[in-house]
């Protein structure tokens, strides 16, 4: 058994008691265990939807990190005294400070813990290579090459000294998901983005991308840019694809057009199993 559930989404399943919130949280279950993909941008929206999902904290087997920004990290505090001291798989980039730029003003947008506090409640396991998290899920570990566009936000940043800079995204990750129907691509925002993601999963993993999931950040990209990215999926195959988060309506309209009933939306209460 393989199941994804959306647990927190920008937007909410219309039948659905869960709440909503511009964050991202993605439940994998698997015959050996739960693991989660991020913890969205607040403790109270997680809690809730777990509640509604009549899911337990203290089944969760693990917890993965797609990258530090305060809309995947934000529920951290809140999630972790429930769950007992699990292991919290990430890139070891993944403390680094991160900034937004808004006008003359800049905020930080990094993780809800530090280091020291988020060893306090779990087991860190940083690395930048693929990390098993549980029979057949993974850790994609650091997307290094990157020809083609990535999924950047104009104004985040890094500190580079006194100085600031563009942020390299060095910690963003995604799961991957083996089943006998191929591999499953969860993503948290595709920063490093969607075709260098893709691509990656298929120069480490065996076998086929059938589905992806999750956040893409294809929101910015240009209508050219858009038909390049689609030209390019079509290489594989008859993928399903279940976008949300920073994906973009535009771009999710442009998907649909291209692809039709296989592409699908992923909101909060929204499951795929396969």
């Amino acid at each position: 058994m393989l199941r994804i559930r959306c647990l927190v989404d920008n937007s909410v399943l219309g039948s659905s008691e869960y709440w909503g919130e511009h964050g991202l949280v993605l439940l994998v279950e698997t015959d050996d265990g739960r693991v989660l993909l991020d913890t969205g941008r607040s403790g109270t929206v997680l809690l809730h939807n777990l509640k509604e999902a009549r899911i337990d904290p203290a089944s969760i087997t693990a917890l993965a990190l797609s990258h530090a920004h305060y809309d995947h990290t934000g529920g951290l505090a809140a999630l972790l005294p429930l769950t007992g001291r699990i292991p919290v798989y990430a890139h070891p980039d993944i403390f680094r400070e991160r900034f937004a730029r808004h006008g003359r003003r800049v905020d930080r947008i990094g993780p809800a813990l530090s280091r020291e506090e988020l060893e306090a409640l779990a087991e860190l396991h940083l690395s930048a290579e693929s990390q098993q998290v549980l029979p057949g899920v993974f850790t994609t570990g650091e997307i290094r090459a990157r020809g083609e566009l990535e999924g950047r936000g104009p104004n985040h940043l890094i500190r580079d000294g006194k100085c600031w800079a563009t942020d390299p995204y060095r910690d963003d990750l995604a799961l991957v998901l083996q089943s006998p129907q191929g591999l499953a691509l969860v993503c948290g925002c595709c920063h490093a983005g969607l075709l260098n993601t893709l691509q990656h999963v298929r120069d480490i993993f065996p076998g086929a991308v059938r589905v992806v999931l999750g956040g893409t950040h294809l929101g910015s990209l240009s209508e050219t840019q858009m038909d390049h990215i689609v030209q390019a999926l079509r290489d594989y195959g008859e993928l399903q694809v279940f976008p949300n988060h920073c994906t973009g309506q535009p771009a999710y309209v442009t998907l649909a057009q291209a692809f039709g009933a296989r592409v699908h939306p992923f909101p909060a209460g929204a499951e795929v199993t396969f």
